[in-house]
């Protein structure tokens, strides 16, 4: 039971610090106990009970006190452990310590720490560990095995400096270029259903695709072409003598490491155009460097209408009208050089013109 009586227990730690100061102070001062508890609405016993606390420690006895365990008190696992497994978590993967799946669960973050200090935690417990430790449940970046980070680092710093730096003094324009292909039987997104059941999307049995190829600046200018045959070194050259005809200075056209791209045929089309057109290749296996993966992306969130397409034919018309319709919203084409991996084509922006 309370020692605080009437409306005191209502108060906030401060204002019942106050309250045993202002009870003390009245005692110190003559008053009888009676009258104090009567004075202050207390019980005898609180009274008591503060004043031996007074005679005890002085004031600071009767200062209120954080409630609840102190930061550390009773956690199973002490500093260095903690550390240790979230250490654990930001440089490994589950499977290379011994584990199961390749993205952290907290039920596998419980595994990892019965296996290293034997003990057992819930779900709820470990997930108060990971707030603490200041981690957040999120979606992760994808990097291929093979990628080759110095390679990606001289991309960074040397050769796009130098690709921008080029463009300038030739008065040229830098683009970037990708390829993408569009299925019939692709479903993308989600959608309202029943609670308990999936929802159904029905389209056709027949699967056909088309592919696009386009190039984008960060000014917001976006060429493409899109063609129902396989990419190769022939579509890659026709793509080329279409861009050129939108431009009437130098071209320099970044693109991934495609064998279409470094091809015999396209090597010899770029040497009898070299005055109008160079193309730059992007470090392997990086495609998070090329923004045009967010085109890519947008593409196929913008065309759930490609499950209605009965054909190759109406497949393509609905990809055109997406790159039609991205055309004339420059706004958005230039939102694809913001994200967090394409930002450094943003930096000394003054020379991409």
């Amino acid at each position: 039971m309370s020692e605080l009586v009437g409306d005191a227990r209502q108060l906030s730690p401060q204002a019942q610090e106050a309250l045993r100061l202002r009870a003390v102070a009245a005692l110190a001062s003559g008053r009888d106990r009676e009258d104090v508890a009567a004075m202050f609405q207390v019980s005898l016993k609180a009274v008591d009970g503060w004043w031996a606390k007074w005679l005890a420690g002085g004031r600071q006895a009767l200062l209120a006190q954080p409630r609840g365990r102190r930061p550390g008190e009773h956690q199973v696992l002490d500093t260095a452990e903690q550390q240790a497994v979230r250490q654990a978590i930001l440089d490994h993967r589950p499977c290379d310590l011994g584990l199961s799946g390749q993205l952290w669960t907290r039920a596998q973050v419980g595994e990892l720490i019965a296996k290293l200090y034997r003990v057992r935690l819930t779900e709820p417990g470990v997930g108060k560990y990971l707030r603490r430790w200041g981690l957040s449940f999120q979606r992760p970046d994808k990097r291929a095995v093979e990628q080759n980070p110095q390679a990606v680092r001289i991309w960074l710093e040397e050769t796009r400096p130098a690709i921008h730096a080029k463009a300038k003094a030739e008065n040229g324009e830098v683009l970037f270029a990708d390829q993408v292909g569009i299925r019939s039987d692709q479903v993308t997104g989600r959608t309202w259903g029943e609670k308990g059941r999936t929802p159904i999307v029905r389209r056709s049995g027949n699967r056909f695709s088309v592919n696009a190829m386009f190039a984008i600046s960060t000014k917001g200018r976006m060429h493409f072409m899109v063609f129902t045959e396989t990419f190769d070194a022939k579509v890659m050259c026709r793509f080329l003598d279409r861009l050129l005809g939108h431009f009437d200075r130098k071209i320099h056209l970044v693109v991934d490491g495609h064998s279409a791209h470094r091809s015999r045929k396209v090597r010899a089309w770029l040497a009898n155009h070299a005055d109008r057109i160079e193309l730059h290749f992007l470090p392997s296996h990086s495609p998070e460097l090329n923004p045009d993966e967010l085109v890519n992306a947008d593409l196929k969130r913008s065309l759930p209408m490609s499950s209605r397409a009965r054909d190759k034919a109406q497949l393509a018309a609905e990809t055109r009208r997406f790159f039609d319709r991205r055309q004339r919203q420059p706004h958005i084409v230039r939102g694809c050089f913001g994200g967090p991996h394409v930002r450094y084509t943003l930096e000394e922006n003054h020379l991409s013109f």
